[in-house]
């Protein structure tokens, strides 16, 4: 305890002084004894997922797909044939009506104008196509 009673000084009252190396000891004992009873946390996450049985048969894969091309010129090209953009607004307002509704695969060149791709995606939008999808975005990852 850091307690001076008289000695050779000129001060007659005692120091006043808290030790608080022992509070600081029991602190961190309490801090180890704290860390080592806190579960071990677990990164799962837990989803219950559909049940496989072999009765189930697969849904058909429709295997009609409907490719729009753009190239650097700006023409636009329906399953390899030009179009101009009437045409195109009304074979992809044919497919919407299809059972089930062939994907639309949209293909532009790297270097075609994106006025011209904004128009097709206007078309697209318009003709109310719910299954699309962008081919060949690989390239544009050298660009």
């Amino acid at each position: 305890m850091a307690m001076s009673v008289g000695g050779s000084g000129g001060d007659a009252e005692p120091m006043m002084d808290i030790n608080t190396t022992p509070l600081i000891d029991v602190m961190l004992v309490l801090l180890i004894m704290f860390i080592i009873t806190i579960p071990v946390q677990t990164h799962a996450v837990k989803l219950d997922l559909p049940q496989s049985t072999n009765d189930q048969t697969p849904p058909p894969v429709d295997p009609i797909k409907n490719t729009v091309n753009i190239d650097p010129a700006g023409t636009v090209f329906w399953n390899g044939s030009p179009v101009n953009l009437p045409t195109l607004k009304s074979y992809m307002s044919q497919t919407t009506r299809m059972d089930p509704e062939p994907e639309l695969h949209l293909e532009p060149d790297p270097n075609a104008r994106y006025v011209v791709v904004d128009q097709v995606l206007a078309a697209a939008k318009q003709a109310n196509v719910t299954k699309m999808g962008f081919v060949g975005n690989e390239r544009y990852a050298a660009d």
